[in-house]
């Protein structure tokens, strides 16, 4: 990075360690009314995961002004899709659909083979680069704020997630409402107001992708050790929310 990009970007950075220690003081509802009251687009990306659905029912039941969007790979679970719609109506919310280009999953194809994904680290991120990266670029198009499901608990490689970060990548504000909170209070936050969630949870898959790169964990199992299980690296992820120059604020 150039002393001018790093001076360039002194202004978000510390824009950003604000917003993480304004936060902090917050609950969930707070955190996003006063997110989505900072000017400019407000995105976010949902995965329909009960993390993510917790999300959405705030947006919707304060009638939030934030775009709900997700990535629908072409490899999701039957119970995902289905999920989507029945979010959409109970909330009274548009989710909008972010899929591949049929041209980058043929080329994919073409090199890889369909489901090449499996033959190498490789071969899988090209697959998540075609089937979520380059969607998720369309669905931050003109984003300053970027919402996601993150919390800490989700992985050792998630253990020090912010509220709020610079992403230096795609030059905008990420927020993680939920980074501080554990499972045990999403299940409740979900019993307590009648939140709609995957079935899969309930069989196993605590978090849940592309059906064939998704399996359910084992007991004492960490909560992703079912994405990408033929893989050895403990620290696996897409890219969605991983970059070498992103700038991470450490929570307050």
């Amino acid at each position: 990075m150039t002393v001018i990009n790093t001076i360039a970007e002194e202004g978000p950075i510390a824009e950003a360690e604000a917003l993480n220690q304004k936060l902090a003081g917050l609950d969930l509802a707070g955190r996003l009314s006063l997110v989505s009251g900072l000017g400019g687009r407000v995105v976010f990306t949902t995965s329909l995961g009960i993390e993510d659905q917790v999300i959405s029912a705030e947006i919707g039941t304060h009638r939030l002004p934030i775009d709900v969007a997700t990535l629908q790979t072409g490899r999701l679970f039957a119970e995902t899709l289905s999920l989507i719609t029945e979010t959409e109506s109970q909330y009274d919310i548009k989710i909008q659909r972010y899929e591949p280009e049929k041209a980058d999953i043929d080329a994919y194809a073409a090199q890889y083979g369909l489901n090449g994904f499996y033959e190498s680290v490789e071969a899988r991120h090209a697959c998540c680069g075609v089937r979520k990266l380059k969607p998720l670029a369309r669905a931050l198009e003109g984003a300053t704020i970027w919402i996601t499901g993150l919390r800490r608990g989700q992985s050792a490689n998630r253990a020090e997630t912010p509220f709020a970060e610079y992403d230096a990548e795609r030059h905008l504000l990420k927020v993680n409402p939920l980074a501080d909170w554990d499972l045990e209070a999403i299940k409740a936050f979900v019993s307590d107001n009648g939140v709609p969630v995957n079935p899969l949870h309930a069989r196993g898959y605590p978090s849940i992708g592309c059906e064939p790169c998704t399996r359910a964990i084992k007991p004492g199992e960490p909560e992703r050790a079912g994405r990408w299980w033929w893989e050895q690296d403990e620290t696996r992820e897409c890219g969605l929310h991983v970059a070498e120059e992103a700038a991470v604020i450490a929570a307050q």
